[in-house]
């Protein structure tokens, strides 16, 4: 009997539902593509919503307290590169498609940060202005390719580098300020998706890279909001 194609914004369901239907499970070169492509998705639905806690946060304490302005700038960057870069090779949506997303809640976060920062200096006007002026000709991919490669190859250093500085000013105060569990939990989890999808999707190893420094740095911030968690005023009182 002819297996009937079944097929939903890319993802192929008849080799499953075949496999099922002859009494089977379905075989690893069958399965695996699927599911990377159903966590692909997952992850871009998840990203819609990563940074939310993290604005919330700030906003409701009207605090910035303990947070590093250049890291959240910083990261700005990488993911504007990151897309451009995906968008270049052309790769599905489900490989990279949480980085738009990401890219438009980190651009309003840094905003955020701006505003309860006041007031800010000169320097940070000039930064923002020479983000806004480069960013658009970067995310068209109206470079030099040689010139595209380099930057996508940098973007992992300055991905790394967006981390350590709030790391060291975790570690220096003993305190992760108002850093958000949630939206740190929600990052290290999608870089460890992100691997296995990037391998399925045959990514370049420079995407697969990038997704490795995001467990390694992720991880370590959520590790520290842990350990420097303080308890609240009600567990004091229970002490």
């Amino acid at each position: 009997m002819k297996m009937v194609r079944m097929e939903f914004i890319g993802m192929d369901f008849s080799c499953v539902f075949g496999s099922l239907a002859d009494g089977k499970f379905p075989e690893k070169d069958c399965l695996l593509p699927l599911i990377s492509k159903l966590l692909g998705y997952a992850i871009v639905a998840a990203s819609t919503t990563v940074k939310v806690p993290q604005i919330m946060k700030i906003i409701q304490h009207k605090s910035v307290r303990g947070l590093s302005v250049l890291a959240f700038e910083m990261e700005v960057i990488g993911y504007t590169i990151a897309l451009a870069y995906c968008l270049h090779k052309g790769l599905p949506f489900s490989a990279y498609g949480e980085l738009a997303f990401l890219l438009i809640q980190a651009i309003i976060l840094v905003a955020t940060i701006y505003y309860f920062s006041q007031p800010v200096g000169n320097s940070t006007w000039i930064r923002a202005l020479l983000y806004c002026g480069l960013a658009p000709t970067i995310l068209a991919g109206k470079i030099d390719p040689l010139l595209f490669e380099a930057l996508y190859a940098s973007q992992h250093a300055i991905f790394f580098c967006a981390r350590v500085p709030q790391i060291w000013e975790n570690f220096k105060n003993k305190s992760t300020g108002e850093l958000s569990f949630l939206t740190s939990f929600m990052n290290s989890l999608g870089s460890i998706v992100r691997v296995f999808t990037s391998l399925q999707e045959k990514a370049p190893t420079s995407v697969v890279l990038g997704s490795v420094v995001g467990i390694l740095t992720n991880g370590a911030i959520l590790s520290q909001i842990i350990i420097y968690q303080k308890p609240t005023k009600k567990e004091k009182k229970r002490d």
